[in-house]
Formats: structure tokens, C-alpha cells, sequence
């Protein structure tokens, strides 16, 4: 009797250890592609992806995918691997009918994130695609920079409006649009309105377009700056400083919420006045838990999803930070 006893025993562990080892066999892999790894907006969606990853029982594969040939080459090796999907936000939305022409040579499912892929100048609507409503994001941020300006009570006919533009990414063109079409809406005169052209997506290429703007504008006390994003921001506020602008006399709106943490936490309070935080845990928990649904249940995501944001500030961001689960 204790024979059999000991002998079912073995018997029970071996058949667990049998199907966990079949459970791990079968754990699916999803891969997360993103064109700018460094930046804390990718980090914090990889993160949540990573959350998901361990609540659902998958294995994410995180790679970098900064141009054409690293994205191709990204989506070949996930394939090797055993991927079956996988989330991206390409470096080039022009590159969509590649991406999705490789990816349907691999058998593989494919979530877009954050930027739309492009086909002949229009949106590759048969492309699952989660990314946020830009042009109200940019709506919002015209809104509260008009509401700051009026509790510094500054007047119109001294403040000057600055929007750092890059117009060759849709995104941006339309988080832009929202900023100035907000602030025209407030009444604000039109023709003290300005445009700064980026050559680059980044801090230098705010810092450089701003400057030319400023060389040919000088004759206002006050200045509201926007952009597509923190950088953009951000770098037009240190071409301010550099002109002589103090904290009191710039009113600096991005959009992420991310990049703008190093301004809050100086020990005094710069230009930079406040950003619209995007959720990053849903473009990166979502878009991931979207694709393990799709690939193990075959539930297919929706078409389009948008998500929105909530503007944070010097006072409020670490409150809000630690509502959305985030940590700085």
C-alpha cells in the first residue's frame, strides 16, 4: 500500500513537472520595436509592456528599431525566435507597407503604436492602431497656456506666442494645429502668433528654430511656447533664457510629460511651465496585452484606439505621477 502510495506521489510530480515544462514550451513571444530606446517614453511603455508580459505569461522581446534596415532586420529575428506579433512605433511611418509586407511574409501579427503607418499620404486604416488624440492633446495644451497667461496677468499686446513645429510627422502636425487653433479660439491676436520650424525632433532642433524666431521678433516682454512634445518645449525655453527671458515672463507647454521631470525638480522654477501627460502605460500594458489576446485567442484588437492625457505641473506632477503608478 505505501508502495503505490510513494509510486503516485512520483507519479503526480512528474506530470507537473511534465506540463510546466510544456507551459514554458508554449509561452508565447511578443516582440515591442521602438525608434528612440533612450528616451523615457519608450522606457516607461516597455515597462508597462513588461507588467503585462508577467500578469498574462508571455515573453516580450524588447528591441530597438531606429531605421529601416534595424526594423526589417528586428522583425526577421523575431520570427526566428518563434514571435508570433509584435507592437511597434516605427522610426518612419513611410516604412508601414514594408513593415506590414515582412510581417505577413513571417505570419506575423502586427499593433502599431504612437505613430500611424503611412501609405501614399494616408493612414494604413487595415493596421491595428493605438495612439492618442492628438489634435485635442494639443487643444488642451493651447488651453491651459492661455489660462496661465491670464493669471499672470499678462497682457496680449506685450506677449508673443512661439509654436515649435515639425510638420513632416503627422503626429506632431496635428498636436500643433490643436495648440494654435486653441489659442486662436481664446481670442488671441493671430498675427502675434508664430511658427518655429524644427530641422530636427529634438531639444537642439527647438533650441535652433526658436532662436531664429526670436532674432526676428523682438518686441515682446512675454512669451507662450508649445510644441509636439517636452523637447520641443524645452529647447525653446533655453533659446528664451539665452535671450534674456526669465522664469516669470515664459510660459512653457509640452506634451509627453516624461522629458519635463528634470525642469520640476530644479530648485528653482524655469520657463517651463507645464506638459500633457500621455498615458504610457496604456500604449505599452494595452498595445502588449492586445496582441497576447489576438495571438492566443484570436480576439482581434480594435482598429483604432486613442487615448488622452492630464496636464501636470511643477506642483502637481509628483502627485499625479504616483495616481498613474509611475515613478521619478
Amino acid at each position: 500500500m505505501i508502495k503505490r502510495f510513494f509510486l503516485f506521489c512520483l507519479l503526480v510530480l512528474l506530470g507537473m513537472n511534465f506540463s510546466s515544462s510544456l507551459s514554458a514550451a508554449e509561452q508565447p513571444k511578443i516582440g515591442f520595436i521602438v525608434k528612440q530606446p533612450e528616451e523615457p517614453w519608450f522606457q516607461l511603455e516597455w515597462k508597462f509592456a513588461d507588467e503585462a508580459a508577467k500578469e498574462k505569461g508571455f515573453e516580450l522581446i524588447k528591441i530597438s528599431g531606429i531605421d529601416g534596415p534595424k526594423v526589417l532586420a528586428a522583425i526577421d529575428n523575431l520570427a526566428t525566435i518563434g514571435a508570433k506579433g509584435f507592437v511597434i512605433c516605427t522610426p518612419d511611418v513611410k516604412l508601414g507597407p514594408a513593415i506590414m509586407m515582412r510581417a505577413k511574409k513571417q505570419g506575423m501579427k502586427v499593433i502599431a503604436v504612437d505613430d500611424r503607418f503611412m501609405k501614399a499620404g494616408k493612414p494604413m486604416e487595415d493596421v491595428k492602431y493605438l495612439g492618442i488624440s492628438a489634435y485635442k492633446i494639443g487643444q488642451k495644451c493651447g488651453e491651459e497656456a492661455i489660462k496661465e497667461m491670464k493669471n499672470r496677468g499678462w497682457k496680449e499686446s506685450e506677449t508673443g506666442v512661439c509654436i515649435v513645429t515639425f510638420d513632416e510627422l503627422d503626429t506632431a502636425r496635428d498636436r500643433t494645429n490643436g495648440e494654435y487653433d486653441a489659442i486662436v479660439a481664446a481670442g488671441f491676436p493671430k498675427d502675434q502668433i508664430f511658427k518655429a520650424a524644427q530641422k530636427t525632433s529634438d531639444v537642439p532642433g527647438a533650441f535652433d528654430g526658436t532662436n531664429i524666431l526670436l532674432t526676428q521678433q523682438t518686441g515682446f516682454k512675454n512669451w507662450i511656447v508649445t510644441g509636439m512634445n517636452d523637447s520641443a518645449a524645452i529647447g525653446a525655453v533655453r533659446a528664451m533664457e539665452g535671450r534674456g527671458f526669465k522664469a516669470d515672463n515664459v510660459i512653457g507647454v509640452g506634451i509627453n510629460g516624461t522629458d519635463c521631470i528634470t525642469e520640476f525638480k530644479k530648485s528653482e522654477p524655469t520657463g517651463f511651465y507645464g506638459s500633457m501627460l500621455l498615458s504610457a502605460k496604456q500604449h505599452g500594458y494595452d498595445t502588449a496585452s492586445m496582441m497576447y489576446d489576438w495571438i492566443v485567442d484570436g480576439k482581434e484588437p480594435p482598429a483604432d484606439t486613442r487615448t488622452v492625457g492630464v496636464f501636470i505641473t511643477r506642483d502637481t506632477w509628483d502627485k499625479i505621477y504616483k495616481e498613474q503608478g509611475l515613478s521619478k
